[in-house]
C-alpha cells in the first residue's frame, strides 16, 4: 500500500494530503456533485477517510465550482465534459504508458533478463523526470485542436452545411476496415499484430488529416472518419484504399456516405453512419463503395461512379451503391 501510495504521488507530482469531505470543505463544491464528477471521470469512489487527493484536486474542483457560477455552465455539461475527459485521457495515460514502458525496456532491460524492481523503479523516475514535457505538449495539442474546431464551426456556419445550434452538420462519413482481421490476429503473434494495427491507424490518420478530414474513432480494425464534403471524403477513401495495395499494408475495405448527421460529445449518429458502416461490410477488398447520396454530390467530379445492382442493407432497406475509382481507371 505504501508503494503504490509512493507511485502515485510521484506520478502526480505532488503528495495525497486530502479525504473526499476535506475536498468539499476546501473546494465549497457540493459533495454529492463532487462525487458525480469523479465517477465520470473514471475513478471509484475513495473510502470517506482515506487521504486520495491532492492540493491540484482541490483546485480542480474550486475551478469547477467558480465555472458554475457563469450563465452558460450548469452541471450537466461538467458532467459530460468530465466523462469526455475521463475517457479520452484514460486511453491517452494507456497509450503513452504503453509506449513509454515498451520503450524503457528497450535501454533499461538486457536481451533475457528478467524485469527487476530495480528497473521498474527507475522507469518510474523517468517517467515522473519526463511527466512535465508531455504535459506542455498535451496542452499544445489540445489548444491546436480547440481552435481547429472553432475556425471548422464558423467555415461550416458559413456555408451553411452545419447547425452548431441544432447540432446537426452535412458531412461526408467514411469507415476503413482491415479485410479477415480475425484471420489475421491468429496468424500473427503480440508484436506482429500490434504492429500492423498501429501502422493501420497511423497511415489512415494522416491521410485523413492531410485531405482536411477528422478522425471520430479507431476501433482496432476499423477507422471512422468525417470530412467536410463529398469530393475530399471521396479522395480520403480513395488514397486509404490505394494505400492498402502495398505490402507493408493491410488489405481495407472502404464505404462512404453523404448526408446530414448529428454530432454529440466529439462522434457523429444518423442515417449517413449507418449507411457508410453497412456499405463497408459489403465492398470487395481494396475498393470504396459509395452511398447515393455520395454518389449524386461527385457526378461532376474527376472520378468514376460505377452503380451497382440494389441491395438490401440492415435497418436501411434496399440501396443502390456506387462502385468509386478514379476517373484515369477507365
Amino acid at each position: 500500500m505504501a508503494e503504490t501510495r509512493a507511485v502515485e504521488e510521484l506520478l502526480l507530482g505532488e503528495p495525497l494530503l486530502f479525504t473526499l469531505h476535506d475536498v468539499k470543505e476546501k473546494s465549497g463544491i457540493d459533495l454529492e456533485l463532487a462525487l458525480r464528477i469523479w465517477s465520470a471521470l473514471g475513478f471509484p469512489t475513495p473510502p470517506g477517510d482515506v487521504l486520495a487527493f491532492t492540493e491540484e484536486d482541490v483546485v480542480a474542483m474550486r475551478t469547477i465550482r467558480e465555472l458554475l457560477e457563469h450563465e452558460y455552465v450548469d452541471e450537466e455539461m461538467v458532467l459530460q465534459l468530465s466523462r469526455g475527459v475521463g475517457q479520452t485521457m484514460s486511453r491517452l495515460a494507456h497509450w503513452l504508458g504503453e509506449v513509454w514502458l515498451e520503450r524503457l525496456a528497450e535501454h533499461l532491460v538486457r536481451p533475457g533478463e528478467a524485469v527487476t524492481d530495480e528497473t521498474v523503479a527507475a522507469a518510474l523516475l523517468a517517467s515522473a523526470e519526463l511527466r512535465p514535457k508531455f504535459e506542455n505538449l498535451l496542452l499544445r495539442g489540445w489548444r491546436r485542436q480547440l481552435a481547429a474546431v472553432g475556425v471548422s464551426a464558423l467555415t461550416a456556419t458559413a456555408t451553411a452545411t452545419a447547425d452548431p445550434g441544432a447540432g446537426t452538420a452535412v458531412l461526408a462519413v467514411g469507415f476503413a476496415d482491415i479485410v479477415s482481421f480475425t484471420r489475421l490476429s491468429r496468424n500473427l503473434d503480440a508484436d506482429g499484430l500490434a504492429e500492423l494495427v498501429d501502422r493501420f491507424e497511423t497511415e489512415t490518420a494522416s491521410i485523413i488529416a492531410t485531405l482536411g478530414g477528422r478522425v471520430i474513432k479507431t476501433l482496432g480494425d476499423e477507422v471512422l472518419f468525417t470530412a467536410p464534403d463529398a469530393a475530399s471524403g471521396a479522395e480520403i477513401s480513395l488514397r486509404i484504399s490505394e494505400r492498402s495495395t502495398e505490402e507493408d499494408f493491410p488489405r481495407v475495405r472502404v464505404g462512404v456516405a453523404y448526408g446530414e448527421v448529428i454530432l454529440r460529445l466529439g462522434d457523429v449518429f444518423g442515417t449517413p453512419v449507418n449507411t457508410a458502416a453497412r456499405l463497408t461490410a459489403e465492398a470487395y477488398p481494396g475498393t470504396v463503395l459509395a452511398s447515393p447520396a455520395m454518389g449524386a454530390e461527385l457526378a461532376e467530379g474527376p472520378y468514376r461512379l460505377k452503380r451497382l445492382k440494389a441491395r438490401s442493407l440492415q435497418g436501411l432497406g434496399k440501396v443502390r451503391p456506387c462502385l468509386l475509382r478514379r476517373e484515369a481507371s477507365r
